[in-house]
This record gives C-alpha cells, structure tokens and sequence, in this order.
C-alpha cells in the first residue's frame, strides 16, 4: 500500500488507504493519517470519495491541500472501524 507524508501544523503524518471495506467500497475508502512518537502513535481516519476507482492512483494524485482538508474532517481512532474503535 502505497503512502505519503505531509506536515500539518508542524507535524509529519503519514497518509495511506486504511484497506477496510465498507457497502461504500465502490464509491469511497477511508484515508488514514498516523503520527508516530516514541510514546506511540496518533490514528486518525477520513472518508474519501475519489474521482478514480484504483485507491492508490487517487491518493497519489490528491493535491497536499486537498490532503489537509481531508485531516481537517478526520476523526480520531475510536470513532471508526478503521481504527479499531481504539485509541
């Protein structure tokens, strides 16, 4: 799986297809974004509708301003399946 990484306020976020399906599979996958510290990690997940079907050419492809819009509406880990519903 294919990841990228951006900084957002200061911060380094690894961005990557979380690969859990949903009835939605067609239509939308979930895009996680991970900070690692020595303490642990940070999880948090967004849904993404892309205009392409193949997951990792539409992510590649996503703009680095589109990306932090996608981290603006993200939810932590404990809110999603994707996360495990754990923090």
């Amino acid at each position: 799986m294919p990841t990228r990484t951006i900084n957002i306020n200061g911060t380094a976020w690894r961005v990557q297809p979380s690969g859990y399906v949903t009835q939605y599979d067609a239509d939308e996958f979930g895009v996680l974004f991970v900070h690692v510290t020595p303490a642990g990690r940070e999880l948090r997940v967004a849904r993404y509708r892309p205009a392409v079907r193949a997951r990792d050419h539409s992510l590649a492809e996503l703009s680095d301003a589109r990306l932090r819009e996608l981290f603006a509406y993200s939810q932590p880990s404990d809110t999603s399946p994707e996360g495990g519903y754990s923090r």
